[in-house]
């Protein structure tokens, strides 16, 4: 998909929430690919446009902001092969800036939170940001404790034996530090032992490695600490988790505490106080670049007084008082050897370019994404054009591609000079190349425009579906069957005894009754099975007959729904049976059932329409009947009450605020646990009114809402 689209200013807000909900999506499978199992399949040039394509049509349609929205993610959840680690305090991603005008704005905004004058009394820090993988180090009465790995923000993976290999982190820290603290930093390994670790590979006849962040990673996600000490890896602390007492008061000064105690921190981190000053540092790095023994892909800028840092507070994934500025993308040329069509799980037909391998910024590249038939024309979502006419993407084509990280690049452009005489325009098929159905491209009802997306009519008879519903219904936020992957689906679902195969849910459920009651071949009697491991396999099935209800409605695989926004409809029903009657009573997209979904925090129109379609579908409600006679969802957890007089309850704020900006008024309601709307309804809890409050006021008193003023207010949030 490409991020050069119709301009934000010209969306409609029916073509806004569609592009929200594809781009909520699309940056969490990233997400989940990039963090999770270190195996990225987007370039960052190509991650990063999506995501300010995001966040510029939030900034436009505040309204339509999702609960699954990126800006309120970070990362993607831990392994389940390591223990796991819940943060003291989350680990949250930065904001990214592009240009050196996105630097003016990000200072500017600093001051402007703050309320005062951009007059270059601010201090900011700037630091080359490490391109490895982010890790806290806790350390209790001078001693190492446990390391754990960012995943998705919240809880990482326990990693200390292996960063107890890493010989600059210190066993334990000096007498006088704190008696709790939790230094945060990058893992890395750099470009000379990366080198020499693939020349070592190449003389053994070994696979070599792609770049030394996913190596990095890798080495340091070894199950045998040997392997990870074998390694050499690098470390450099920048930042700081929970902390018994602060032993200093700005960004710079923590760093040159960490150094004290014995910790590598970056020599090129500087204090600066204009923007013209830290956009000349940005410069100079990036001039030192190519010279460094370690990759970076930009430089961060943090706010450095602490009490500052402090007010300005976070949003939802990452902190006010700090962004990275990333470097541009690099560039190659090469040819597309050959088109493939990939078939996903909601019948997507996804076109990737087999490439010559061409090395860019020292990685060999061998694949792209073409994401639609549009985009091989080079028309964007809204047929505008985003290369020249006649430059659509054909076989034999030498064609421009850029990266900026360690992933699959983007096609910028075809060079024309180049192009084969022979060469004709790429046809995109009309029937599904998995099983020979018509692929469609669906039209909108309401815009009478293509979906830019050509999918698959055949459903559950479509193999590449059911395969793919299928792996994802035992994935880790699904069903989360231990020993079910991808392989052993794989071989249920093409199994010609019919006691061995599984073709939907269900029968994952009726296997080992299946096999118990079965004459034919034994599971335990396969290659690659046993009488130990169907033991656990079958336990492991058994285990998961009983579920939460936000899993669940996950696992059934319905379009846009995420685990963010089926965590959202299991809090609001409450049960499955409550979420059912009520989907299926919304299937005339009308009356009180309908306006109740819509009216769900974090749930829009298109996210709603698409539940009540799956449900319309008798196919999906046989084959979910068929899974609850095996399978009993949980009622869903409510949401534990805090101390805050405000947790769960919806605030509006009108009118000119005295007291406090408007941002930090709302910052500070979120971290009580509150909701914060831009309008007055029936679900209002409390209206702060500043001075020339109007029309929200009056609807507030019209409809009894509790009003409050802005010193009513802090006495009330305490």
């Amino acid at each position: 998909m490409s991020a050069e689209k119709t301009p934000v200013e010209n969306l409609t807000e029916e073509q806004a929430a569609a592009e929200l909900a594809f781009l909520a999506a699309e940056i969490a499978r990233n997400d989940e690919l990039y963090h999770g199992h270190d195996a990225p399949e987007l370039s960052d040039a190509d991650y990063d446009a999506l995501k300010r394509r995001n966040d510029a049509i939030e900034k436009r349609f505040p309204q339509l902001i999702r609960a699954d929205s990126p800006t309120v993610r970070v990362g993607a959840a831990p392994l389940a092969t390591f223990a796991q680690i819940t943060h003291s305090r989350p680990m949250l991603s930065l904001d990214n800036t592009f240009s050196d005008e996105d630097v003016r704005d990000f200072v500017g905004s600093v001051y402007r939170f703050l309320g005062q004058l951009p007059d270059d009394s601010i201090a900011f820090t700037a630091e080359p940001k490490i391109d490895g993988l982010s890790m806290s180090i806790r350390y209790e009465q001078g001693r190492l404790v446990n390391a754990a790995t960012r995943g998705d923000g919240t809880t990482g993976e326990n990693v200390t034996e292996n960063i107890k290999t890493i010989k600059e982190i210190p066993n334990r820290l000096p007498a006088g530090a704190p008696d709790v603290v939790e230094v945060r930093g990058e893992v890395y390994m750099t470009k000379s032992e990366f080198l020499a670790l693939n020349a070592k590979m190449e003389a053994e006849g070994k696979q070599t490695y792609v770049n030394p962040r996913n190596t990095a990673a890798g080495s340091l996600r070894q199950l045998d600490a040997k392997v990870t000490a074998s390694r050499n890896l690098k470390f450099f602390a920048y930042a700081w988790g929970e902390m018994s007492e602060m032993p200093a008061d700005t960004q710079m000064s923590m760093v040159e505490k960490f150094k004290e105690w014995g910790f590598p921190v970056n020599p090129l981190m500087k204090r600066l106080t204009s923007v013209e000053d830290i956009i000349a540092h940005y410069k100079d790095i990036g001039l030192k670049r190519p010279d460094l023994d370690y990759e970076i892909d930009g430089v961060v800028y943090k706010v450095d007084r602490l009490d500052l840092q402090g007010r300005l507070g976070f949003r939802s994934r990452s902190p006010r008082w700090a962004t990275a500025h990333k470097f541009p993308a690099e560039q190659a040329f090469t040819h597309v050897e050959r088109i493939d069509i990939q078939v996903g799980r909601t019948g997507a037909l996804t076109p990737v370019a087999r490439l010559t391998p061409v090395t860019v910024g020292g990685v060999v590249v061998t694949n792209a994404t073409l994401h639609n038939e549009d985009y091989i024309k080079g028309i964007g979502n809204s047929g505008e054009r985003i290369r020249e006419e006649e430059h659509d993407i054909r076989v034999g084509d030498t064609v421009i591609v850029q990266r900026a990280g360690d992933v699959i690049p983007q096609v910028l452009d075809v060079v024309m000079e180049k192009r084969p005489s022979g060469a004709v325009p790429y046809e995109f098929p009309k029937k599904c190349p998995v099983c020979d159905s018509h692929a469609v491209r669906e039209k909108n009802e309401k815009t009478g425009k293509l979906d830019s997306v050509t999918r698959c009519t055949g459903g559950f008879v479509c193999r590449a579906q059911a395969i793919e519903h299928l792996k994802h219904f035992v994935s880790r936020a699904a069903f989360d069957i231990e020993g079910l992957g991808a392989k052993q689906i794989d071989f249920f679902f093409e199994a010609e005894d019919e006691s061995l195969r599984v073709r939907t849910a269900p029968d994952i459920f009726t296997l080992k009754k299946r096999q118990e009651g079965s004459t034919l071949t034994k599971l335990e009697n396969i290659d690659g099975f046993g009488k130990v491991s169907v033991k656990k396999l079958f336990d492991a099935i058994d285990e998961r007959r009983t579920i939460a209800l936000h899993r669940l409605i996950y696992a059934l695989g319905i379009r846009h729904v995420g685990e963010t926004n089926a965590k959202l409809l299991a809090r609001a029903y409450g049960t499955y049976e409550a979420f059912e009657k009520a989907m299926k009573e919304a299937a005339e997209l009308s009356g009180d059932a309908w306006n109740d979904l819509n009216n769900i925090e974090g749930i829009g129109e298109i996210v709603a329409r698409a539940i009540v379609e799956f449900f319309k579908e008798p196919r999906n409600v046989e084959v979910i009947d068929r899974l609850l006679a095996e399978v009993t969802p949980q009622e869903a957890e409510q949401i534990a009450a805090s101390g805050s007089p405000i947790a769960g309850k919806t605030v509006v704020f009108t009118g000119s605020l005295e007291k406090f900006t408007r941002d930090e008024a709302k910052a500070r309601a979120e971290s009580l646990g509150a909701k914060v709307a831009g309008s007055v309804s029936k679900k209002t809890d409390y209206v702060v009114a500043g001075p020339g409050a109007g029309s929200k006021l009056d609807k507030a008193r019209e409809l009894g809402v509790e009003v409050m003023d802005e010193d009513e207010w802090l006495v009330f949030i305490g």
